[in-house]
């Protein structure tokens, strides 16, 4: 589902609390789509841009694609994870851990460690 919903090899997401958000401007224009039960990615309707995702178990936190931003935002990718869907002919070469699925028992948030982690499916 990432890869289609990008468009691309795999997607670049960061978690962010949700009460560290907010946005600047065109919130309006950010209509949710529940992707799977309980997660709900926003995209600009005007665009299609996706701009956030909201995950009913982890109403905390929200999933901030990486490539919408137009700043750096300071954080560089911890892990791969998804990488047994991976697109057949992307190759990571990097030396970051690889995970087949996600990480068992994850929850988003900084103190995970996975913050600004890449998703290769």
């Amino acid at each position: 589902m990432c890869r289609k919903a990008q468009g691309s090899a795999f997607r670049s997401r960061a978690s962010v609390r949700a009460a560290d958000f907010a946005g600047v401007e065109g919130e309006s224009l950010v209509t949710f789509y529940a992707s799977s039960p309980g997660n709900h990615r926003g995209f600009c309707r005007v665009c299609g841009s996706p701009i956030l995702s909201k995950f009913d178990a982890h109403p905390a936190y929200y999933g901030l694609p990486l490539g919408t931003l137009d700043e750096d935002p300071g954080v560089r990718p911890g892990l791969h994870v998804h990488v047994a869907s991976k697109a057949p002919w992307f190759t990571i070469t990097d030396d970051l851990p690889q995970l087949p699925e996600g990480p068992h028992g994850w929850k988003p948030g900084p103190s995970t460690g996975m913050t600004g982690s890449t998703t290769t499916r």
